[in-house]
């Protein structure tokens, strides 16, 4: 591309990036100095993305409140929620903005070039011709607003921004995590709390805030980011014309200051909230943290990342067993944030006890002194930069697209040094440097420097408060309290008129005429046919193995999956059991030599157990599931690894045992209530699905309380688990059980079936001769037929567990010591005669992005609401970070009332299906590509099953979707509930529940 030819631009320079095979090219809009990075290459799923420098003074949350309210209307697209038009009617691969501590990002993804050319156009214009100078109220939906509905009634805070927030800082990892920053940059923007307080939130004035998107969200502070196959030309022309030629150069002054070093090290003290009757002993968090240089160093940007693995993060990792052998905490962690102007390492620990801090400190400066003065492992280094090549080569990101994360790397350096903004994209030449240093003392050094002779650094301190929720709460309560009755009548009167008039702005959709302003595809522009099913059925010494043709550029994905359908009883110890090999000393290595020699030969090992459901019956099977993914040539090397950890395993160690125990219970102790969206519908789910009482079983509430029963208790069980998990072993890993899933193209799989037998073999076989038959049958109808072992040890022959599966309840309240809920509803409709159609997948769109979006988010204020109805007949409406709880309940007992009213224009109809569509069609990497296919090929899904479902949600009309009141009716119908909140709020709704308790 000749970007020098475009007159508006000047083209500042150009390199090749082989890394990333793309050519990279840095422009400056002549006029105002904006700064644009191009990489140009061959990928569809084209990224467009618009950053500004955003540094914070406070923790009022001014850039994550503007982040929010840009995207409420602007001056093209007048619309109330452009963001929510988007998604229901586009098929962007990717649309979110987020922000951080000192940026603020505005991305956007789409293969579709006319919708991509859409995006850009609503996101450029939402940034710099926002509505909110000329419209208060959004403001006071999205940050915050006071709310009073009656002169007599009480006064309370809202807003969406104000209450998000509340839901994070619900997480004691929030109070943690904002402390160390605090401590090590007291005085520039890493030292507030960019996403706002909730406590200081209130104190941000409109004007404040307005002050802040004119002095930052202008051209000249705005870094602009193009990536993939697109006509560039026109793309920077249609930028120019519409949008920086309209304004002049400003000088900005958004320079992220650097912090003053200190003199000596800084010690902090804080508190996060527990239960009001919650014990402290033993909850105290500790961390040590050093400002690291400058993230302008590749080397150093790559090279703590390698020592966060080697001291801390891998296992058998120095530091961490220094301070776990030491009895000082059960979570361990070395963390390296980089993507801040002054990057730095924290190590830390959780569940210590609270006159361990001298401990703490002595363990790791003496467990640090001796990996500088040559006890550093080169092997473990050696072993994290392998990683570290591997994931940057497949550069699978999971549901973001590789375009997102490299322009997410680009800002880690360009948003300090206008021309370098791909220096973290030419990890080739970093990537050898670091190689050839691992046999020098370059990483001992670094220990040195930055460790142990740092004075920018501190010691921060979290102790658990009981009751501090509803300290908060009361605080809250009574300020707001305070400021009403400083108030005259007159003065109440008003904030009454303003409630009420944005609740009336709230329910005043947007007019037609502004709706069509917001552009949309057509059905023209939507595919007919689905995404196939890419499997064949094969068969190598008398196992299943289920192959994926796919161009994987080299990689293996290969998973071994054993049916554990019939081990029920011992559920809790089979996921234990996926958690213990793989870091657990074998025959051979210890758990760090393993670790290191899998890392080594492979790029990525995890084991998980799941279930998986045929979907004409609803008969499941659980699966304990061991993958890795590796380069071909290593399959054979690995497939030994392989047979070490199932065969060779020392599952006696009680000591090694304990820790793990320890610490899984401390990482579930932390998720559940983080992602209570998600503990609450798996809850109410399990009230009625027998999948989902797995589900609990093995990986949910019910798990985590196995887990602290053993923690607790571990000498009184400590022999029978050893006993349950040796029979298990012996149980799972039999030849009858096994159905293995590779992916890779003809050359891999010749490779994997020349290396496995030895695998395979090793495996014991209790039905030695009896081989499946039959061609590309469904799984199930193996399971029922083949997998049930008549020879082999049954769960009923096995020692029996100390710990029983407990019975389970109904429509539970579990509390946590935050100020927010997630109110969840579940119900099962195919009981109810009601069968899924495809329709039901189009609902999930209108609901997500209209009636719940409006009800629950925009008048309600809640964070998010989400919801779901899956083929095998479970539905689910949850909300996310919510104020409320009854009036949530209320609006999801309203829903199947609200499809019985529903009226849909035939564009409006299209609008949602176009939504729906981009969510099947979303782009997937090989490997997702081919999960997805052996996931169909296991749950019995056939690709006529698949068409249907397209062609019946391209076909959906507005009848179809006011028949699904009756699916939702069937669900809500049995009253499934469970709500994960606050616990004063969740006592005052009592009778909406069976049993209330804490849910950790």
């Amino acid at each position: 591309m000749e970007f020098s030819k475009l007159g508006a631009y000047e083209l500042i320079s150009e390199e090749a990036i082989r890394e990333v095979d793309s050519k990279g090219y840095l422009l400056k809009h002549k006029k105002t100095g904006a700064r644009i990075a191009v990489l140009e290459n061959e990928d569809d799923n084209k990224v467009f993305d618009i950053g500004f420098r955003t540094p914070p003074t406070d923790s009022t949350g001014i850039p994550h409140i503007v982040e929010h309210t840009v995207l409420c209307g602007s001056r093209k697209f007048p619309v109330k929620d452009p963001f929510a038009e988007l998604d229901k009617g586009s098929l962007n691969t990717f649309l979110n903005a987020m922000t951080y501590p000192d940026k603020t990002v505005y991305p956007v993804a789409s293969v579709n070039d006319k919708d991509f050319k859409n995006l850009m156009d609503v996101y450029l214009d939402a940034v710099f011709f926002p509505n909110i100078y000329k419209e208060e109220r959004i403001f006071r939906q999205e940050g915050w607003h006071y709310e009073l509905d009656d002169i007599d009634g009480e006064l309370i805070y809202n807003g969406v921004v104000f209450n998000e927030m509340k839901g994070a800082f619900s997480s004691p990892d929030e109070y943690f995590d904002n402390l160390i920053q605090t401590s090590l940059f007291p005085d520039n923007a890493y030292g507030v709390v960019s996403g706002g307080d909730p406590r200081v939130i209130p104190e941000l004035k409109w004007e404040d805030y307005l002050d802040f998107h004119r002095r930052y969200y202008h051209p000249s502070n705005s870094y602009i980011y193009l990536y993939g196959k697109m006509d560039f030309a026109e793309r920077l022309t249609f930028i120019d014309e519409e949008y920086l030629s309209k304004f002049d150069h400003l000088d900005v002054d958004s320079e992220i200051k650097l912090q003053e070093p200190f003199e000596q090290m800084r010690v902090e003290e804080g508190f996060y909230p527990v239960g009001a009757d919650e014990g402290t002993e033993g909850k105290t968090y500790f961390a040590y943290s050093g400002v690291c240089a400058d993230t302008l160093d590749p080397y150093l940007y790559q090279a703590f990342q390698m020592l966060e693995h080697a001291l801390v993060e891998g296992v058998g990792a120095p530091v961490k067993e220094a301070l776990v052998g030491a009895g000082i905490g059960t979570e361990v962690d070395g963390t390296y944030s980089e993507p801040f102007r002054q990057p730095f390492f924290t190590i830390s620990t959780k569940n210590a006890k609270d006159d361990q801090k001298e401990e703490f400190l002595r363990v790791i400066r003496q467990t640090l002194e001796d990996q500088a003065n040559g006890g550093l492992n080169k092997t473990t280094l050696k072993a994290a930069l392998n990683a570290m090549e591997f994931q940057f080569r497949e550069a699978d990101f999971g549901r973001f697209p590789k375009g997102l994360m490299y322009g997410l790397a680009i800002y880690d350096s360009w948003l300090y040094d206008d021309e370098k903004p791909f220096i973290h994209l030419h990890v080739n030449d970093t990537f050898s440097y670091l190689r050839e240093k691992i046999n020098s003392d370059y990483f001992e050094n670094l220990i040195r420097k930055y460790f142990l002779d740092n004075p920018h650094s501190s010691f921060v301190t979290l102790r658990p408060k009981p009751g501090m929720a509803t300290e908060i709460d009361n605080a809250e309560r009574e300020k707001l309290k305070t400021h009403l009755n400083s108030l005259s009548d007159d003065e109440k009167n008003e904030i009454i008129r303003k409630t009420k008039e944005l609740k009336k702005y709230q329910e005043e959709p947007s007019t037609p005429e502004e709706l069509a302003t917001i552009p949309v595809l057509g059905r023209e522009d939507i595919g007919k046919k689905a995404r196939p099913i890419t499997v064949s059925d094969r068969s190598l010494l008398g196992c299943r193995v289920v192959y994926n043709d796919i161009f994987t550029n080299g990689i293996a994905y290969i998973r071994l999956s054993f049916d554990v359908s019939d081990l029920k009883e011992y559920a809790g110890y089979v996921s234990l059991l996926s958690e213990l090999l793989g870091v657990m000393d074998t025959d051979r290595h210890d758990k760090l030599e393993l670790s290191n020699e899998m890392l080594l030969h492979a790029g990525g090992y995890s084991l998980n157990v799941g279930s998986v459901m045929r979907e004409d019956t609803r008969e499941f099977g659980v699966r304990w599931d061991m993958s890795i993914k590796l380069l071909y040539h290593e399959i054979g090397y690995v497939m030994g690894l392989l047979d070490e950890i199932i065969n060779e395993t020392h599952i006696g160690d009680t000591k090694r045992l304990r820790e793990i125990i320890a610490e899984r219970r401390s990482v579930k102790q932390a998720s559940m209530p983080a992602v209570g969206h998600t503990t609450a519908i798996n809850r109410a789910s399990a009230y009625f699905d027998e999948s989902a009482r797995w589900g609990e079983l093995i990986r949910g509430i019910d798990y985590y309380d196995f887990l602290c029963e053993l923690d607790d208790n571990f000498d009184d069980h400590s022999e029978n688990l050893v006993e349950v998990l040796t029979w298990l072993i012996g149980v799972i890993f039999d030849k009858s059980r096994l159905i293995i899933n590779v992916i890779s193209d003809d050359e891999g799989y010749e490779v994997f079936e020349r290396e496995a037998p030895a695998l395979i073999n090793s495996l014991r076989d209790e039905q030695a001769g009896k081989k499946p038959e039959g061609d590309m049958l469904c799984e199930y109808e193996r399971w029922v037929s083949n997998s049930r072992p008549s020879g082999s040890a049954t769960a009923g022959e096995g020692p029996k567990p100390d710990i029983k599966n407990p019975s389970i309840g109904k429509n539970e309240g579990l509390t946590i010591a935050g100020n927010v809920q997630y109110v969840a509803r579940a119900g099962d409709f195919r009981s109810s005669g009601v069968a899924f159609h495809g329709s039901f997948k189009v609902l999930k769109t209108i609901l997500s992005y209209e009636y719940l979006w409006n009800e629950v988010r925009v008048k309600g204020g809640a964070y998010g609401v989400m919801c779901g109805f899956s083929h095998v007949g479970v539905g689910y409406m949850v909300s996310y970070r919510d104020p409320n709880l009854t009036s949530t309940n209320d609006i999801f007992e309203s829903v199947s009332g609200y499809l019985r009213e529903l009226e849909l224009t035939d564009e409006e109809t299209v609008k949602f299906i176009i939504g729906t569509i981009r969510a099947m069609d979303a782009p997937l990497t090989p490997r997702a590509l081919g999960l997805r296919s052996y996931d169909h090929y296991m749950s019995g899904v056939t690709d006529e099953r698949i068409q249907t479902t397209r062609d019946e949600v391209l076909a959906t009309t507005v009848e179809d979707l006011r028949r699904s009141a009756d699916m939702v009716d069937a669900i809500l119908a049995p009253g499934y509930i469970c709500v994960v909140g606050n616990e004063d709020t969740i006592k005052k709704c009592s009778d909406m529940f069976d049993s209330v308790r804490p849910l950790v």
